[in-house]
């Protein structure tokens, strides 16, 4: 991994190319991200970078992260993230990392938490079909129906579909491109969609498959 930062979902829009096609973007506030910890095989046994981002009050941080951020002499930040970055010795506590850190073209991954959907059912959570809706099915038309098993094995797999919480985990999304920076609002649109409501945290990384 050559790059990465914490940014914030501002949301979607669209923009024009060059060849006047309309791009559907997702505009990401990333940075400006300080660095808050820097890991090195010696003391950690790897090395990466802790970054912090989004300023918060200092009555909002519990004591030992105060210590944290007093260490570093930064400011208290409201999320912290780790980045194995391949040549971290390029920098150092308190260096800020903004969104130029990324060009035109580059390909990335960005991590983020999906929007919640509460608890669902197995045809909304698993894209199950819907049994029939005549000859005595009702009224569990939505429900999961038989689970399968008999006297052998007399116990439901592991990883059956079935209803449940649905969404608010972490997901990826690889490949995508980024399309326009504006390094003077720390502003990057990404095409296509990004995991997670408006407001939400993002990490932005180098892309492992481009």
């Amino acid at each position: 991994m050559q790059k990465g930062i914490i940014g914030k979902k501002i949301g979607m829009t669209q923009i024009f190319d060059e060849a006047g096609k309309v791009v559907p973007v997702t505009v990401v506030e990333a940075g400006p991200c300080v660095v808050v910890q820097k890991k090195t095989v010696e003391n950690d046994g790897y090395a990466a970078l802790q970054l912090g981002y989004g300023d918060v009050k200092i009555q909002r941080v519990n004591k030992p992260m105060k210590g944290h951020f007093d260490k570093a002499d930064v400011a208290c930040k409201s999320t912290l993230k780790e980045f194995r970055l391949d040549d971290c010795d390029a920098l150092n506590v308190g260096d800020i990392v903004k969104a130029d850190t990324f060009a035109v073209g580059d390909a990335v991954d960005v991590v983020g938490t999906s929007k919640g959907k509460g608890f669902a059912g197995a045809i909304k959570r698993h894209n199950q079909h819907r049994l029939k809706e005549t000859h005595g099915t009702g009224p569990v038309h939505r429900q999961a129906g038989s689970m399968g098993a008999c006297s052998s094995p007399s116990r439901i797999y592991k990883g059956k579909g079935m209803a449940g919480h649905m969404g608010a985990e972490q997901v990826t999304i690889q490949n995508l491109e980024i399309v326009k920076i504006d390094a003077e609002n720390n502003l990057i649109a990404i095409k296509g969609a990004v995991p997670g409501p408006k407001g939400g945290i993002v990490c932005i990384v180098d892309s492992v498959k481009a």
